[in-house]
This record gives C-alpha cells, sequence and structure tokens, in this order.
C-alpha cells in the first residue's frame, strides 16, 4: 500500500504555487492551440501532452519511490479520473482548433459552478439557495458567453461546454481520491491511461514538426501538463481548496496577453461581460463555502 502524503497548513506557499500552475495551464492551451494551427492533427497533439507528462513523472518519482508508485489504492477510482482529465483535454484541443483561448477559458471558469452541481448530486454535499443562485447566475453568464441565439455562436462551443463537464467531473472524483493516493501515483495513472489510451490513434499517422520551434513546442507541450498537475496537487496538499480557488481566475490575465500578443485576438464585449458575471459567481460561492467553514 502506497501511503497519501499528509496535508499541511501553508496559505502563502500553496497560493504561489498556484498561480505557477494556472499560468502552466494557460501555456497548455496556447500551445495546443499553436500546433493544432500549425498544421499538427489535435489527435497527436494530445498524445504529445500526456506522453510528455508521463515521461516526466516517470523520471521524477521512480526513482524516489520504485514501481511501487504505480500501485494505486483505487485503482476504479483512478482509471475513472484519467478517462475524465482525457476527455477534457481532447474537447478542449478539439475547441482551441476554432474558438479564441479567452473564450475556451471563459467557459472554463463556470467550472466551480458544475462542480457545486456535481458534488450535490454525486457527493451529496449540502447546498444552500445563495449557492444554487449563484451557480443559476453563472450559467447565465455562460450562455451570454456562448450566444446560442446570436450570430457569434459557434459550434465548436460545444466542445468547450463538453469539456468543461469532463473537467468538472475530473476535480469530483479528485475529491473522492484525497487521503487514499499519493501525488505520484495520482500523476502517473492521469499522465499513463490517457497515453496508452489515445497512443493507437496518434501514432498511426504520426507527423514531425519541420520546424526547430514546433518541434520544441511540440516536446514542452508535456512538461507543462506534468508540472502543472505536480504543482496544483501539492498546493491542494498545502492549503484548502476553497483558499485556492480564486487563483483560477488569473487565467483571464494569462489568456488575454497570450492571445494578443501570440494569436493576434482579444475577447469580445459579450465574452468580457460574460466572463465578468461567471466570476463573479464563482467568487460567491467561494466566499459563501468560506462562511460555512467559519462557522462549523
Amino acid at each position: 500500500m502506497v501511503l497519501a502524503a499528509a496535508r499541511e497548513d501553508k496559505p502563502t506557499v500553496a497560493v504561489i504555487l498556484m498561480f505557477l500552475a494556472v499560468f502552466l495551464f494557460t501555456l497548455i492551451d496556447s500551445s495546443a492551440k499553436w500546433l493544432i494551427l500549425y498544421g499538427l492533427p489535435a489527435v497527436q497533439v494530445i498524445f504529445a501532452r500526456y506522453c510528455g507528462a508521463f515521461l516526466v513523472s516517470i523520471l521524477l518519482f521512480i526513482p524516489r519511490g520504485g514501481l511501487n508508485q504505480f500501485v494505486s489504492n483505487n485503482p476504479k477510482l483512478q482509471f475513472s479520473r484519467a478517462i475524465a482529465l482525457l476527455g477534457g483535454t481532447t474537447f478542449n484541443f478539439l475547441a482551441l482548433q476554432f474558438l479564441p483561448i479567452t473564450t475556451t477559458i471563459a467557459i472554463f471558469f463556470a467550472m466551480p459552478l458544475v462542480i457545486t452541481v456535481l458534488g450535490y448530486f454525486i457527493l451529496g454535499e449540502k447546498v444552500g439557495f445563495r449557492r444554487f443562485t449563484a451557480v443559476f447566475l453563472g450559467f447565465l453568464g455562460v450562455l451570454i458567453i456562448i450566444q446560442p441565439w446570436g450570430e457569434e455562436f459557434h459550434w465548436a462551443m460545444i466542445f468547450s461546454v463538453a469539456a468543461l463537464f469532463f473537467a468538472s467531473s475530473y476535480f469530483i472524483l479528485t475529491r473522492l481520491l484525497a487521503g487514499q493516493d499519493n501525488n505520484a501515483t495520482s500523476q502517473l495513472w492521469s499522465s499513463g491511461v490517457a497515453t496508452f489510451a489515445i497512443a493507437p490513434f496518434a501514432l498511426q499517422n504520426w507527423y514531425w514538426p519541420q520546424t526547430n520551434m514546433g518541434l520544441c513546442v511540440l516536446l514542452i507541450i508535456g512538461v507543462f501538463g506534468a508540472f502543472s498537475h505536480i504543482l496544483a496537487t501539492r498546493a491542494h496538499l498545502l492549503a484548502n481548496a476553497s483558499t485556492l480557488a480564486p487563483t483560477m481566475y488569473a487565467q483571464v490575465i494569462y489568456a488575454t496577453v497570450i492571445g494578443y500578443f501570440v494569436f493576434d485576438t482579444l475577447p469580445s464585449v459579450w465574452t468580457g461581460l460574460g466572463t465578468v458575471i461567471v466570476i463573479g459567481s464563482g467568487l460567491l460561492i467561494w466566499k459563501r463555502e468560506n462562511t460555512l467553514r467559519r462557522t462549523l
């Protein structure tokens, strides 16, 4: 049996680590979009993201802990968690072929809302009127971003919404795994299962980038993937999830800067308005959860 790491209380360090992790999450998306626009198949980019992360995880964890690091105390849950993460990445990368990175990330900001709903139905967590109101407002914000009734609606937004639900399921399964496996085991499973699941499709017609820049981005996207999740997992061992939740919204800054300088795009007025509403509703949920914890 592999013991899970003990929790600590270092919120300042945790917030710094989470800001770094969120920056790396943004680099994963921007690298994926760049590679797909460069001409690489999306399935190959997905494979590079997970295979690279898997190799990095092996190099980091196996020399210190041996092959026992692959042993999970709950393999079914680890497998389901890995598939949920793969689903989120797959649909997100498919969406990035057609949508600005600011739009896909804005939709992802609804994750605390989806997690709240899933936590209510799957984990049996108590959700009061205020948090359900915040969820309702948040989904209105998502509708403003997507605009299914308007001319700016793009069918690829369906991919982004699917990615949102898969990623939210990943975090719900992560909650269920809390205290059962350590960081190394979780990283090895999440990257390893995805690597072997996508390999038959990616390797069938492999295409190498024809420039040094393309090759560099293809190789480094997996490094971003590995260290982003390692930092995020470590941060959640040093502080409560409610303390770290607002750091996710730093992505709006990262994505806007990268979108402008790399892809020459800026968020539309509707995307900006919807993002503000979604972030506001997420912060309401965060504030309410903190209030409830203080009263317990």
